[in-house]
């Protein structure tokens, strides 16, 4: 299938497709509905407002896969950004040039309904639900564009391995403190049926304060359930610690020192919920597979 397609491409131009929207056939357009309510129900109560204000303002609903098109028009209106269609995982430097010119890549296919609950690659679901509502918040949109930015920097200092520890921790599996409560705003949770229960149900994991060293020191995991999650104030605080960070110094201090587990509270973390460890703990292996 295209959408499972590794590219080889080096700019970000090369990796660029047409959606062809008019080629989803009814069925996709079911799944996306069924994929659609069944998150919806999951989050709510515990996904961050911005998320869902999002969602409605760029039309994104149950009725089908979105029109990029049309959904590009309200999210440029509202942050500058546009989504393209891209045909499946690209390449670092094409990733992060996308990123920095405020165009965020998303692939076209949408998994069929025997893959509802788990799917290796992302698809349009992920990509589109998960990531796209939040760049509608000019906070969160500002960060993206800098993360962009500082990945294409990190290319050149051999900072890429420390950055996707950042996306992972914060992108795709962010979570945000509100005056309500610890709230769901990463993108691998709000498209993830699996994930977002097991946040929203399972007591096992630890949630951890967010510290952007810690973060770096912290492998992970992809093709499980989190062990830790990490907990930020505000977008606008993500989005001052790139401009703030001498990012070249941050990655050799952090190169010197040994690295963190996900599995372990050190005696220096900011521990907002102490995990009670039961899911991950029944699988040792995991622990193996860490990034």
């Amino acid at each position: 299938m295209a959408g499972h397609a590794v590219l080889t491409a080096h700019h970000a131009e090369d990796c660029v497709i047409d959606q062809r929207w008019e080629s989803y056939t009814e069925g996709d357009h079911a799944v996306w509905g069924t994929l659609f309510d069944r998150q919806l129900r999951t989050l709510k109560g515990h996904v961050c407002q911005e998320y869902l204000d999002g969602l409605s303002r760029l039309g994104i609903d149950a009725s089908g896969v979105p029109d990029f098109r049309r959904m590009n028009e309200r999210l440029r209106a509202a942050t500058g950004w546009e989504v393209v269609a891209v045909p499946g995982l690209i390449p670092s430097r094409p990733f992060f040039e996308m990123l920095a010119s405020r165009r965020f890549p998303a692939g076209t296919f949408i998994r069929s309904r025997e893959q509802l609950d788990y799917l290796e690659e992302p698809d349009i679901f992920h990509d589109v639900f998960g990531h796209v509502p939040l760049l509608t918040d000019p906070a969160y949109a500002d960060y993206m564009a800098e993360y962009g930015r500082i990945g294409l920097e990190a290319m050149e200092r051999k900072g890429v391995k420390y950055l996707a520890r950042l996306n992972w921790y914060t992108i795709e599996f962010g979570l945000i403190r509100k005056p309500e409560g610890v709230k769901i705003y990463g993108a691998g949770i709000c498209s993830s049926f699996g994930e977002a229960r097991y946040v929203v149900e399972d007591p096992s994991a630890n949630w951890l304060g967010f510290e952007a060293e810690r973060v770096l020191r912290t492998g992970y995991y992809i093709d499980d359930l989190q062990a830790s999650y990490f907990v930020i104030d505000r977008f606008e605080d993500l989005f001052e610690l790139l401009r703030g960070t001498d990012f070249p110094a941050l990655y050799d201090r952090v190169r010197a020192q040994p690295e963190l587990s996900p599995f372990r509270i050190e005696p220096e973390d900011e521990v907002i919920r102490r995990g009670t460890g039961d899911y991950w703990r029944s699988f040792p292996e995991a622990k193996a597979r860490l990034k």
